[in-house]
Parts: structure tokens; C-alpha cells; sequence
């Protein structure tokens, strides 16, 4: 009897791309075999390799590596577009980052890529009401990765956060689509306030590094925050802002500033 045909619909592109940079890794340096098909060779899909690796680097003496997987696996198999968003969010650092040259990095090395899916899982667990778990995982990712996510946040996918030392995101804070930001943002309160009290920001936003963006106000889709400024007030869609505190000083300069990654004011800032 024949094989039965692969169920094309079935297939990753993404995942399958993903193991041909794994098999090549290996063949290049085989002194990381072992890790390698740990981690990716010896999974069937995207979201059980994910599992592994968060598994692997939020376990610890106070929750075992067999509990942290067997609470990813049950969030990824009731919830699917955690996965969806995995490999959006990848997509957008290989997309975006000049450092990323395969799709395997993020997965195996890149700590922001890492924290951002480890936080994923915490929401997951916060909307199920699992608080102290939730609350467990935000420690941890904390303390592994240096990035504070709190597990109420709601971040949308495409999300890169590139270097991701020193990141903080409050309970209240909303993350758009497509935003990219770097080490040393804080998405931050401005008080003692107990409601809504963080930023909300749009499709599209680039924040540079060491950037603070404090208070419940709006950043509007595709509008740059140079690079260690301090925003207090709301800022329209496809402006710059820049300074202490902050203040706009020209067009976002492109349709799309987090995927051009374009740091840099031209003459429309000045």
C-alpha cells in the first residue's frame, strides 16, 4: 500500500525553514549537535520547540522544567494563536534586525524574542485567571531575560524588542501590531493610580533605546520616539518625537518606521 499523501495544508513553512537552518547549523559547528536537536531537531512543530526552550530557561528549583513545558503545551494547545504570534513575531526580527541572518537565532539565542514568548504564556494564564502563576512566569522571565512584562499587558504580534535589557511594560500598557523597540524602554506609570494608568501604542511605532513613555496616553500608529527621550503627553500618528520631555519635531519620515528601523532624524526634524 502507498503512503498516504502529505496533507499539504498542514505544512510550516516557516517551521520547515527553521529545522534546514538547524541542520545546517550543525553541519557547520557540530560542537552544538547536542543543543541544537535538543531544541529544534528533535520537535514536530514551531510551538512544541518553543515549549522546550521556555521550559528550559524559566525552570528552576521552585518549578521543575517537566511543570513549566506541561503549563506552555496546555496554553498553546487551547489557545493557537499564541503559536500564530510566535512566528509573527519571529518573521519581524528577521525581517528587521540586520543581526538576524536565520530564523533558528531568535528561537536559540535572542533573549527579547524569548521574553516576549514567555510573556505570551503569562497573558494567556492572567486572562484564565491564573494570577500566581502568571505572576510566576513574570518573575522569572524577569529574572532570566531583564525584562519586566507585566502578564495584564496586551501586546499584539509582529513585536520586536531588539538587544531587550531593561524593558519594562505595566499592567495597564496596550502594544500595537508591528512595534519595535529597544533596549531600555519602560512603558511606565506616573504615580500611585490603581486604574488605567499606562500608555497605549499604536500599529507600527518605533521606540528608540532608553526611551520612556509614562502615563495613560496614546502613541499614534507609525510614529518614531527618538532614542532616550521622555514622553508625557499623547503624540499623533506618523509624527517624531524627541527630547526631555518630548516634543515633535517632524514627520515619522516613512509609511512604516518600525520596519524600516530608521533611528535617524532627517531633514523633515529639523
Amino acid at each position: 500500500m502507498a503512503n498516504p499523501k502529505p496533507n499539504i495544508a498542514s505544512v510550516d513553512p516557516v517551521w520547515e525553514r527553521i529545522k534546514h537552518d538547524a541542520e545546517t547549523a550543525v553541519a557547520d559547528e557540530p560542537l552544538i549537535g547536542g543543543f541544537v536537536h535538543a531544541t529544534i531537531l528533535h520537535h514536530p512543530s514551531l510551538g512544541r520547540a518553543l515549549s522546550y526552550r521556555m521550559a528550559a530557561k524559566l525552570s528552576s528549583n521552585e518549578m521543575s522544567m517537566m511543570v513549566v513545558r506541561e503549563v506552555v503545551d496546555d496554553a498553546y494547545a487551547d489557545d493557537p494563536s499564541l503559536v500564530n504570534a510566535a512566528r509573527a513575531d519571529l518573521l519581524a526580527i528577521y525581517e528587521r534586525d540586520p543581526a538576524c541572518h536565520r530564523l533558528l537565532q531568535p528561537i536559540l539565542y535572542f533573549k527579547g524574542y524569548q521574553a516576549v514568548q514567555a510573556y505570551r504564556v503569562a497573558h494567556y494564564l492572567w486572562v484564565q485567571k491564573k494570577y500566581d502563576l502568571a505572576y510566576f512566569v513574570q518573575m522569572r522571565v524577569s529574572e532570566i531575560f531583564g525584562v519586566d512584562i507585566h502578564p495584564a499587558a496586551r501586546i499584539g504580534k509582529g513585536i520586536m524588542i531588539d538587544h531587550a535589557h531593561s524593558v519594562v511594560i505595566g499592567e495597564t500598557a496596550v502594544v500595537g501590531d508591528n512595534v519595535s523597540m529597544l533596549h531600555s524602554v519602560t512603558l511606565g506609570g506616573t504615580g500611585k493610580e490603581e486604574e488605567d494608568r499606562h500608555p497605549k501604542i499604536g500599529d507600527g511605532v518605533l521606540i528608540g533605546a532608553g526611551a520612556k513613555v509614562l502615563g495613560n496616553i496614546t502613541i499614534g500608529h507609525c510614529s518614531r520616539i527618538a532614542a532616550g527621550s521622555v514622553v508625557l503627553d499623547s503624540v499623533p500618528a506618523c509624527k517624531t518625537v524627541a527630547g526631555i520631555p518630548a516634543r515633535i519635531v517632524g514627520e515619522a519620515g516613512c509609511d512604516q518606521p518600525a520596519i524600516s528601523m530608521n533611528h535617524m532624524l532627517g531633514p523633515w526634524d529639523e
